[in-house]
């Protein structure tokens, strides 16, 4: 990577750019000098049809007039702005410092209307309609992507419409997870369930334990290990622990998917899910708007 921030590309894409310019330039000129009057037009010595002959006419001296603008319009955009290597220009035009003038710009103007929300409490944003709607469009913004312009959620990527919350689903929760992101850390258990025979005894215990139809005498084993490697975690009732992102096995919600491949892929490889931190991108005053509308949409579970 080193060899591309060298002072070699910067004259390489420099010298390149300018003898384009130059070389357009002569090209024209090569092309169009020497015409003759327009009445002793020559022609190419191409002929069909016994007497159709192809005559070398110039180019209008408004078309060839065009040429010459946009060179010259290339020439003193490249004075101004980026375009020779290292070299800013003389405007020392950047795209980051346009969109931090942008960002600035919008910040002035309703900065002061999400300060005035981050002074209110998120469970009396949620009754305020034009609150809930800006959050609604912050959370179209940053959050569709993956969890999707419904809120429901995919494979990895959890439901925020139910009443299930890995990291707990009250206001001060949610708003934690937002600021400061969230890791998974589910490791694989291969290898400490003895293989394969302890994974089908395992998903067989975790069927059990959200009340599907299970092999009796597989989950019974599967229990002995449950108690010995993820009581831990899961609790004793496998009811989960928000205080670890642990999440309840006794409910039929499952992030990863819920048949019995799929549980068996979560014990072989684990899971490490990453909720990335919208703190320092968002600001605390857009995320307590965002919480606030999150809270509200979980509060319809269906």
């Amino acid at each position: 990577m080193a060899d591309f921030n060298s002072d070699f590309w910067h004259w390489y894409i420099a010298i390149a750019t300018v003898l384009s310019i130059l070389a357009c330039v002569w090209l024209i000129r090569w092309m169009t000098a020497g015409f003759q009057k327009k009445d002793e037009v020559e022609t190419t010595g191409h002929v069909w049809d016994g007497d159709l002959t192809e005559l070398n006419n110039p180019l209008p001296r408004w078309w060839l007039g065009l040429f010459y603008v946009t060179l010259a319009f290339g020439g003193f955009y490249l004075l101004l702005y980026p375009g020779l290597g290292h070299f800013s220009g003389f405007l020392n035009w950047t795209s980051k410092g346009q969109y931090e003038a942008e960002v600035a710009r919008v910040e002035a103007e309703v900065g002061p209307l999400f300060e005035r929300y981050q002074q209110t409490a998120i469970l009396d944003l949620i009754n305020d309609e034009q609150a809930l709607k800006i959050g609604e469009r912050l959370y179209l913004n940053y959050c569709a992507t993956c969890h999707g312009s419904d809120a429901r959620g995919a494979r990895g990527f959890p439901n925020l419409r139910d009443a299930d919350w890995q990291w707990g689903g009250d206001p001060d929760s949610i708003k934690a997870t937002l600021l400061y992101g969230r890791n998974a850390v589910m490791p694989a258990w291969e290898a400490a369930l003895g293989g394969e025979a302890g994974i089908n005894e395992m998903t067989q215990y975790l069927l059990r334990l959200s009340n599907r139809a299970t092999i009796d005498e597989l989950a019974d084993k599967g229990e002995a290990k449950y108690q010995m490697f993820c009581v831990a975690c899961h609790g004793i009732n496998g009811k989960g622990n928000t205080a670890l992102g642990a999440p309840n096995l006794t409910d039929d919600v499952w992030l990863y998917g819920g048949s019995i491949s799929k549980i068996s892929e979560s014990l072989i490889k684990g899971r490490n899910g990453q909720m990335p931190a919208f703190g320092e991108f968002l600001g605390e005053a857009k995320v307590h708007l965002l919480t606030a509308y999150i809270y509200d949409i979980s509060q319809g579970a269906e």
